[in-house]
């Protein structure tokens, strides 16, 4: 498996990465797939264990000279890792790490290390491991595929393909309380070009909000994010009004916000201040321009605060409704299961507009406070957790979700706090993000203070002037566009780029390519 990291590692072919991973997914034992599945995907099916540089640097130890750690083993030593909680967590930890490292040799604790670190970045993402799977097993991608979306977990996924073929992924199926991976929206142009491209289409507004699917069988009732995390405690009024929709079962895509007193949504951050803790470890998003959010609150404090910010849901597809699954329904057939349930509760949206309604719908939706629009073809089925150009986001600036590789020590009136952010696009071939920018711009005092309090948390290493970063946290930063530049690896440079608001609702893999950062380049040479 080390071997198989390294030649993933060192090619850019894709084909050449199939062939390593698919080859070394062969040769598993059946219990050995999951957790291998996970590790060389760069992530271990127990989740981000998440430690930091500090704990791993104190936990190094001498290689073993032979090879001697099974699967099974070092498997049990990461459920341990993050079983591990509570007063003495760390120096518990702490010995985990080493009991595991000093088993290993030179190669496996290099491998280990950025594992557990959450740096382990060898070019075998989702989709590459997608494919790899499906040749190991003899089977076409898009069963592979499917059954991912449905199951939301891959090492479960190639599992059932390697040891149950095709049945086995035939018997994955949505399941009422199971969140699958959301269908994502690709970036358009102009309302006219998109209905131009698409035909039949719905116009609807694009909240700026959190992205939750909500699950009801009976009286039950989940709410997950994006990322397929369980909110549900955080969001009674969510809970309470799913509950009273006219259906014994259902799922539900849409947005959430927090509304002010003229109805216009509040901002970003104030909304995710609902359910940060969930979201991101349990240390809070960053900070929101509500002041009561941002303080430490006791328990009758952050209950008046959630009352003050009740979130509203604006739902804009239906997965399910009564036992029937929806997902392979054109969007049409699931919109109208969508107001039959819900229908108060629908996102403003209009349906088979022309190219210059379409545009009203888009000034609409600007001057009531939200981002732009979605335009979405009326034939297109639900795909999950694929960006497809069935449904198109169109907003008026340039905007990019990118990931924070690091940030200088700030000088002048910012002195002694982090400042100015190293920015990197992913690269879609599953290799390290791509520096494409710095930017100082746009950090408000509290950010400054949030990102100087919070990032050594993501700490990898420093040196006298920079703060460098695990690749974890994704910011959305505005821009002017690109230019073409010598000076960062991709050939591509940010023009004027600000900050807008951390995501902590959205993972590394959900940023930006470097391939959307060279589209904003003008044409030429």
């Amino acid at each position: 498996m080390i071997k198989t990291s390294a030649a993933v590692g060192a090619t850019r072919s894709r084909k050449a990465k199939i062939t390593a991973l698919s080859q070394t997914l062969s040769a598993l034992d059946p219990a050995e797939i999951e957790p291998v599945v996970g590790w060389l995907s760069g992530e271990p099916r127990q989740g981000r264990i998440g430690a930091g540089w500090r704990t791993l640097s104190s936990a190094a130890a001498q290689p073993a000279a032979l090879p001697s750690l099974t699967v099974a083993e070092v498997d049990g030593l990461l459920s341990d890792l993050a079983a591990t909680a509570g007063p003495g967590a760390v120096a518990r930890r702490g010995e985990l790490l080493h009991r595991l490292l000093s088993a290993a040799t030179a190669a496996e604790q290099d491998f280990l290390v950025r594992l557990v670190g959450g740096e382990l970045r060898h070019g075998a993402l989702e989709g590459v491991m997608t494919d790899a799977v499906a040749a190991a097993a003899g089977l076409p991608p898009e069963a592979v595929r499917r059954a991912f979306m449905l199951s939301g977990r891959l090492p479960v996924t190639a599992a059932a393909a390697l040891t149950g073929g095709a049945d086995a992924l035939s018997a994955f199926r949505l399941e009422v309380g199971r969140p699958i991976r959301p269908m994502l929206a690709a970036p358009g142009g102009t309302p006219a070009d998109s209905v131009a491209e698409l035909g039949a289409v719905q116009v609807e507004y694009k909240l700026d909000g959190a992205r939750i699917q909500v699950h009801r069988a009976g009286s039950a009732v989940w709410v997950y994010t994006r990322t397929l995390r369980d909110i549900t405690a955080n969001v009674p009024e969510l809970v309470a009004l799913v509950r009273g929709l006219e259906c014994h079962s259902v799922v539900l895509d849409g947005e959430t916000l927090a509304l002010d007193d003229a109805g216009r949504p509040r901002s970003f951050q104030e909304s995710m201040s609902r359910f940060g803790s969930v979201l991101d470890g349990g240390r809070g998003p960053a900070p929101s321009a509500h002041p009561r959010a941002d303080a430490a609150l006791g328990s009758e404090a952050r209950a008046a605060v959630n009352r003050e910010l009740l979130l509203h849901p604006f739902f804009f597809d239906c997965l399910h409704l009564n036992g029937v699954d929806l997902l392979d329904e054109p969007l049409e057939r699931r919109l109208t299961a969508l107001s039959e349930v819900a229908g108060p509760h629908r996102v403003p949206a209009l349906v088979r507009p022309s190219a210059e309604q379409a545009a009203a719908h888009l000034d609409a939706a600007l001057a009531a406070g939200h981002e732009g629009v979605v335009v979405k073809a009326l034939d297109s089925p639900y795909a999950a957790g694929r960006r497809g150009r069935s449904w198109q986001k169109i907003k008026p600036e340039h905007t990019l979700d990118l990931v924070v590789l690091g940030a200088e020590w700030g000088y002048g009136r910012r002195t002694g706090t982090l400042s100015n952010l190293h920015l990197g696009a992913r690269d879609p071939d599953g290799g390290p993000p791509v520096m494409v920018g710095k930017t100082f711009k746009g950090l408000t005092d509290k950010l400054l203070h949030w990102q100087t309090a919070e990032f050594p948390n993501y700490e990898s290493h420093r040196d006298e002037h920079t703060v460098y970063l695990r690749p974890e946290l994704v910011v959305e930063i505005e821009l002017d566009g690109a230019q073409r530049s010598t000076r960062y690896p991709g050939g591509v440079a940010l023009r004027f780029a600000r900050v807008l608001r951390y995501r902590p609702d959205k993972t590394p893999a959900e940023a930006d390519t470097i391939d959307a950062v060279r589209a904003l380049l003008p044409p030429g040479p």
